[in-house]
């Protein structure tokens, strides 16, 4: 079987695993998105003591594997089964998709909110206090001069931690998550034609290439207000890996 063959007769599963592969991506980031503002500002902000449980986590989640943590999640949560079902978090639990979605939420939260914390390191002090001469309350500082600012420092790197993260997705599949990769596994155990993994490679190819594109133009509107010699740094740097 020729592999466009091996395209045309498994496509459906392909398509599957690549919607899955989405979901789990978008949604990791987005509820990390959501999560890590707040965090980052903490880090800023509180007091050493009162960082310290935010920094243990921090550290925790980006010194150790992602597939650790996944099997931690999926089947660490087994051990405590009596204890969640009394909570009522057992039917959480013991769907494979939620404990991935979990993992990778809170792996991205801890990126994420490094990433922001120097985003809003990098706000000139001079705005700051121009806010505060003009009457802006704390928070309309934050919502109108802080994070707008960080943003935009901090968008490509940003940009690198989703794209890695949809990458490490394909870690789900061990878990019985049957993302892009957990598909082509599927179907290569039926051919054992390896051209499905190149098929799979492409597709990951297309998804980080279209994903890079509209990243970039979020990115332009971010910064049509303010001229190129006025652009921090950060923005200028290409999408390239962040992680070590």
């Amino acid at each position: 079987m020729s592999p466009v063959e091996i395209l045309v007769q498994y496509w459906p599963r392909l398509l599957d695993g690549t919607l899955m592969t989405i979901k789990l991506t978008l949604l990791g980031a987005l509820i990390a998105a959501a999560v890590s503002p707040v965090f980052a500002l903490v880090r800023v902000h509180a007091a050493p003591m009162a960082q310290a449980p935010l920094r243990i986590y921090v550290s925790f989640m980006r010194g150790t594997p992602i597939l650790a943590q996944l099997f931690l999640i999926f089947y660490g949560s087994g051990q405590f089964r009596p204890l969640l079902q009394e909570w009522g978090l057992w039917s959480f639990f013991r769907d494979p998709f939620n404990c991935a979605l979990l993992a990778f939420a809170l792996n991205s939260t801890a990126y994420q909110t490094e990433i922001l914390r120097g985003g809003v390191l990098g706000v000139p002090r001079g705005e700051i206090e121009a806010a505060k001469a003009i009457g802006l309350s704390r928070l309309k500082t934050l919502r109108r001069v802080v994070f707008p600012h960080a943003y935009r420092i901090a968008w490509p790197a940003l940009g690198n931690e989703v794209i890695l993260l949809m990458k490490a997705s394909a870690l789900a599949s061990v878990v019985t998550v049957f993302d892009l990769m957990g598909r082509t596994r599927q179907v290569f155990s039926k051919t054992f034609d390896f051209s499905v993994y190149l098929w799979a490679a492409l597709i990951y190819l297309c998804i980080t290439a279209i994903f890079v594109l509209l990243w970039r133009q979020a990115e332009r509107r971010l910064s049509r207000h303010i001229g190129t010699r006025n652009t921090p740094q950060a923005t200028a740097q290409p999408l390239k890996e962040t992680r070590a």
